[in-house]
């Protein structure tokens, strides 16, 4: 049985929530967020009942892989093992070639002696819906719960390669705006990198492959004005996958469906959505101390850069004067910062 701290007796966060400087969409709705959270050493149900627990709804399991809590008070959460694999049932077709046919019984207890297996090698996988960026600190109480239920992180082991990932709703549609963000970010993921001490499984993994000089300083160039089909071409141009820390093609794919189609990029993967797609951070939920208000105020200094028109402009321009040195004098500052919670 799960241990269900009290509601009124939890305090996971070791830091604030920080504000971010839009809190509102060019709609005039508080911004949301999309929440996903890899970890090892605890089971599908023990991660239903934290969510449960916390936002109601029922259980609904499609099989020993996929779990969904349907109908909490925020809307559906899908509970996964992350392995295609398995949730697509590719294995039946190599037993089928090798003259294996199983019965419903048998494939029952196959299934669950797989998601047994490969829950010790790959991640579970918590995917949360939007939800308003004020609601963050209860989903934070999940995170909690599954901290002493022994959930397990990036850090446990070589092996684990669990990332965070965010989904930041966007606060503005226009390509000055979303170009102001791609700035702050490609200057300062290398700070976040360091303060958020980035796993070396991860940084060694394919899933966060840094953007190319190339785009880093075509972006960069004060004199880069483009429209927002212009954006997107040199975006798809330098970086035609998922797998950068901080990933537009969802959002891209949102704005302009037709041209990222079109595109050489995994198709399949790419969910549409009106949002930034942040994937750098590594999930440390087996640490106490951790909670989900350092990779998002990590973020929120992003978006801090971005608003700052001037300081955005000079840091640009010494990254392109001397891009060995550009993080040079604030970076170590910045990193002390994020690391303390400002």
């Amino acid at each position: 049985m799960l241990d269900i701290t009290p509601r009124e007796a939890v305090n996971p966060m070791s830091q604030p929530f920080h504000d971010l400087p839009w809190a509102h969409t060019h709609a005039g709705e508080p911004r949301r967020i999309g929440v996903e959270i890899e970890m090892a050493g605890v089971t599908l149900e023990t991660m239903a009942d934290a969510v449960i627990a916390e936002f109601g709804g029922h259980l609904q399991a499609d099989d020993p892989f996929v779990f969904h809590v349907c109908d909490s008070e925020v809307g559906d959460f899908v509970l996964e093992l992350d392995a295609r694999v398995l949730k697509d049932r590719a294995y039946r077709e190599h037993l089928g070639r090798l003259g294996i046919e199983l019965d419903d019984a048998d494939q029952a207890a196959l299934e669950r002696w797989l998601a047994d297996a490969a829950g010790r090698l790959v991640p579970h996988e918590m995917v949360a819906p939007p939800i308003p960026v004020a609601m963050l600190p209860r989903l934070d109480r999940v995170r909690a719960t599954l901290q002493r239920a022994g959930a397990l992180g990036t850090e446990r082991a070589l092996l684990y390669a669990f990332g965070l990932q965010l989904n930041i709703e966007i606060a503005q549609r226009d390509p000055e705006s979303l170009l102001a963000i791609l700035r702050a970010f490609v200057l300062m993921v290398e700070v976040l990198t360091t303060a958020g001490a980035i796993d070396l499984a991860r940084r060694l993994s394919p899933y966060i492959r840094p953007f190319p000089g190339s785009f880093v300083r075509t972006i960069l160039e004060p004199g880069f004005r483009p429209d927002m089909g212009g954006l997107i071409d040199t975006y798809l141009e330098h970086n035609p996958t998922r797998n950068r820390p901080l990933d537009l093609l969802p959002l891209f794919a949102e704005i302009d469906p037709e041209r990222v189609a079109a595109a050489p990029v995994e198709h399949e993967l790419v969910k549409p959505r009106p949002a930034f797609h942040y994937r750098l951070p590594n999930c440390e939920i087996d640490n106490p101390d951790w909670s989900l208000a350092t990779p998002f105020n990590g973020w929120v200094e992003v978006e801090r850069l971005a608003a700052d028109h001037e300081r955005l402009r000079h840091l640009g321009e010494e990254y392109l004067e001397r891009p060995a040195q550009a993080l040079g004098r604030w970076a170590d500052d910045w990193a002390r910062r994020l690391r303390d919670g400002f």
